[in-house]
């Protein structure tokens, strides 16, 4: 499929709608949150051009 571009996109929000919340990465990792908490957390993770899925993760110890 062409022509999707990777980000976020929220709906529902202030009109007594049940908030959605799509995230397509950069890797093509799709996420859907649906309802308030759920929304806030995904949004909260969600880095648009910064891939969490495939970036090396640094170990405390490590550090």
């Amino acid at each position: 499929m062409t022509g999707i571009q990777p980000g976020l996109t929220v709906r529902g929000l202030g009109r007594n709608q049940i908030p959605v919340a799509d995230w397509l990465c950069t890797c093509g990792h799709f996420e859907r949150a649906r309802g308030r908490n759920a929304v806030t957390n995904l949004a909260t993770r969600a880095r648009v051009g910064q891939c969490p899925h495939t970036e090396p993760v640094v170990s405390r110890s490590a550090a």
